[in-house]
């Protein structure tokens, strides 16, 4: 049942202490306009109209996650910050005595959110605001970036994944613990703890490897064909995947001896951790390696408002940006201009996006040539439409399709490579420089000449581009890029309400309020 109104516990905070808050917060907005920004009727549906003892106040939850979001605080650190925090009483309406509530009910609400047909209702409420102010009329930029988020879980070697994936069955399977008693002898599946061998033996350690792959694979060969509920299945499919990312025979081995090694390779898409299952190693850049998520933002460079954000694993080409980047457009109305680093420049993006008619200033990866410092792709004089490609020497040969899934075209230049003067300059191939050419290519070359070549192009992009910056590090800052939740569902709503929280205090700063029954952004006096 759905909570009314509290009863303050002693003089209301907001009553007594108003010179003490400080002016032009979101404190001070929230004590002011908290019943307005979230009414009653818009948590309706997550509880039941009679049954039950009325709980909290659904508004009072929702002001107190924005708060929470804003500050980055734990479920416990936000009771607390309710407890003793004159600005968070006054913020959520309570009296001077008022103790809060347990800190469970928030994760009772978040999971009513989660489970509801509007998730992201908190982030859906301040972008209406931003709808209803006008903020972003006529503001036709949009800048898309993604950051990475550290997961809230230790990464787990090979070792332990195994382990823990065999204990999880044990746990989720019904009858499981009595076949890995029977049938899995490498380790005391019971132990908690760590293997008891040399960890500095490499036979030991390679032993105990082959050992825990075989228990493995015995004990999803006990359980194949079984019929099992969605937690039971799930804990199967684990082991059967941790069993087989990070393992291969030994030399000389088929498998089929028992002898296991830990494999010379990375897997695509590797889980990293059996607690949290689907954090994923992300590799932004060369030097950037990190574990965990990507948060992927669009943000209106001149106001800093996050227009829409989502959470995806930091692996895999269903999460890159390009993938996610049309979903965070899709809400938009007309042409844009698209603002992105080189991240979003896949050709099958800037296609659909030019498409569209958006402007993009998407900026283009950089051509390796094969020769440091010598021809790049783009001097070359490439004719798609006729078929033919001509060398910087002066040299043209046809293009012929090389087939294959990307349907790609080649041009040989076999013959005229060995006594060309710009050979050193060219390529290093002992027979011939070889020019691949992809679908798209055109769109792609274009890109990359007005990037060079544009003034006014690289004017904007130079604007314009380092303002979503501002928006990652307001994002990030004061320990947010460290997780506090596992799996993309739950963090994903975390990165919407801080997305909603963040876009509250920029409205404010931007002098919102609400005047004749509409939000609106009341000109700031100097």
């Amino acid at each position: 049942m759905m909570g009314r109104r509290r009863v303050p516990a002693g003089p209301e905070v907001w009553v007594v202490c108003r010179e003490m808050i400080p002016a032009g917060s979101v404190f001070a907005f929230l004590a002011e306009h908290r019943r307005r920004l979230f009414p009653r009727e818009t948590f309706a549906d997550l509880y039941a109209p009679v049954n039950g003892r009325p709980s909290v106040p659904p508004g009072l939850l929702a002001t107190v996650v924005v708060l929470q979001a804003l500050q980055g605080l734990s479920d416990e650190e936000a009771v607390g910050a309710l407890r003793f925090d004159l600005r968070w009483k006054a913020a959520c309406g309570l009296g001077l005595y008022d103790q809060g509530f347990d800190p469970s009910l928030l994760t009772y609400f978040r999971r009513r959110l989660a489970r509801s047909s509007e998730p992201d209702r908190i982030f859906g409420i301040v972008r209406a605001v931003v709808e209803q102010t006008g903020v972003l009329t006529g503001r036709t930029r949009r800048a898309l970036d993604s950051a990475v988020l550290v997961d809230a879980v230790a990464t787990q070697d090979t070792i332990t994944q195994l382990i823990a994936a065999i204990r999880r069955v044990a746990r989720q399977v019904p009858g499981a613990s009595a076949l890995i008693a029977a049938h899995c002898h490498a380790h005391d599946y019971t132990d908690p703890g760590k293997p008891k061998i040399a960890w500095d033996d490499e036979e030991a350690k390679n032993a105990l490897v082959s050992g825990l792959v075989t228990d493995a694979l015995a004990l999803l060969d006990q359980l194949s064909g079984r019929h099992l509920d969605e937690a039971a299945e799930q804990a199967i499919g684990l082991l059967a995947l941790i069993a087989g990312q990070d393992v291969e025979p030994a030399d000389g081995s088929d498998g089929t001896d028992g002898r296991w090694r830990i494999a010379r390779r990375t897997a695509p898409e590797r889980i990293i951790s059996t607690v949290d299952a689907e954090a994923r190693h992300i590799h932004k850049s060369r030097q950037q390696r990190d574990d965990g998520y990507k948060a992927h933002l669009a943000v209106e460079p001149e106001t800093g408002l996050f227009t829409a954000v989502a959470l995806r694993p930091g692996a895999g080409a269903a999460h890159h940006e390009s993938a996610v980047a049309p979903g965070l457009l899709a809400g938009e109305h007309g042409p844009l201009q698209v603002l992105a680093d080189a991240a979003y420049a896949a050709v099958e993006l800037r296609a659909a996006l030019a498409a569209a008619g958006h402007r993009l200033l998407i900026k283009p990866p950089a051509l390796k040539p094969a020769v440091i410092g010598g021809f790049t792709l783009d001097d070359f004089a490439i004719d798609t439409a006729g078929g033919t490609v001509t060398c910087p020497a002066g040299h043209t040969v046809p293009l012929a399709a090389s087939g294959g899934r990307y349907q790609q075209r080649r041009a040989t230049f076999t013959g005229l490579c060995a006594a060309c003067p710009l050979r050193d300059r060219c390529t290093t191939a002992k027979t011939a420089r070889v020019v691949t050419i992809r679908p798209h290519h055109q769109l792609q070359a274009a890109a990359r000449h007005q990037a060079a070549t544009d003034p006014a192009w690289q004017d904007d992009y130079r604007r314009w581009r380092p303002m979503v910056e501002r928006a990652v590090a307001w994002l990030v800052t004061k320990g947010n890029r460290h997780l506090r939740y596992r799996g993309t569902a739950a963090n994903d709503r975390w990165l919407h309400h801080r997305a909603a929280a963040l876009n509250l205090r920029r409205l404010i700063t931007l002098g919102l309020t609400y005047t004749s029954g509409t939000w609106n952004l009341a000109p700031i006096t100097p």
